[in-house]
């Protein structure tokens, strides 16, 4: 790669960057406005949230499941079985929840209102919306970034707590750990601090996936084609922008 080629990869890159911080900005000013139709946001939790609860269940049980298992195996070789519910309670709290949630989030929730944003422009719904002199951010963009962004919480929330009944379930029922133990010790070494972290790690990546997924069907080309990288665009980006912001998160907590 020449020089004059990662110049051009390395402006282009700053130059989305730039545009994904200014749409930021244009969005959050309209955030406040949009407050103000409470019904639509209320239908775009439910749309994020309560539409995807299924699969953050299923996936929330397997992996406490997952985590039981495999957690049982490892302190048993150290004599610690009693540590499991430790071990499972804040691997879910402080980083598999959150982290996992949000992966399955871009892939349902954030898929979702890239394909619908993208269709409205291909379909001139938003051109037809700015002519009426009818801002597409506030009555669109807003409260479906607002939904994103108050449905990522309450989702690892629910995430949480069915791991934690996937990882009882192996633990105590299959392996024989003692029930008082499992929870007792949980009780006793999970803090507040492992429960803000895991908060606001999620609160971040619902904000980063509700922004991608936003973006880029607001700016999406108006064709099938366009919709569809678009919505590629929107899984890629959010997966690995949360996996970044997870290490970062978790240095800075550190």
């Amino acid at each position: 790669m020449t020089t004059a080629t990662r110049d051009g990869v390395l402006l282009e890159g700053l130059r989305r960057l730039g545009a994904v911080v200014i749409f930021l900005v244009q969005l959050l000013m309209q955030c406040v406005p949009a407050l103000a139709r409470p019904r639509l946001i209320v239908y775009q939790i439910y749309n994020a949230g309560a539409r995807s609860l299924i699969i953050i269940m299923l996936s929330g049980l397997f992996v406490g499941m997952v985590l039981g298992l495999q957690g049982y195996d490892l302190l048993q070789r150290f004599g610690s079985v009693e540590a499991l519910g430790i071990a499972a309670a804040l691997g879910l709290l402080k980083e598999l929840a959150p982290v996992i949630t949000a992966l399955l989030f871009a892939g349902r929730a954030g898929t979702a209102l890239t394909s619908e944003i993208g269709l409205m422009r291909a379909t001139d719904q938003l051109t037809a919306m700015e002519i009426m002199a009818v801002n597409p951010l506030r009555y669109v963009a807003a409260p479906r970034f607002l939904g994103g962004v108050i449905a990522m919480p309450l989702l690892t929330a629910i995430f949480s707590i069915v791991g934690l009944y996937g990882a009882q379930l192996i633990g105590v029922q299959l392996m024989g750990v003692d029930r008082g133990v499992f929870w007792s010790q949980m009780q006793g070494a999970v803090g507040l601090h492992n429960i803000y972290e895991g908060v606001m790690k999620s609160v971040v990546f619902g904000v980063a996936c509700s922004l991608i997924a936003v973006h880029e069907g607001y700016h999406a080309e108006p064709t099938a084609a366009g919709v569809g990288m678009a919505t590629t665009r929107t899984v890629v980006a959010s997966s690995v922008l949360t996996l970044l912001l997870d290490y970062v998160l978790t240095a800075a907590f550190l």
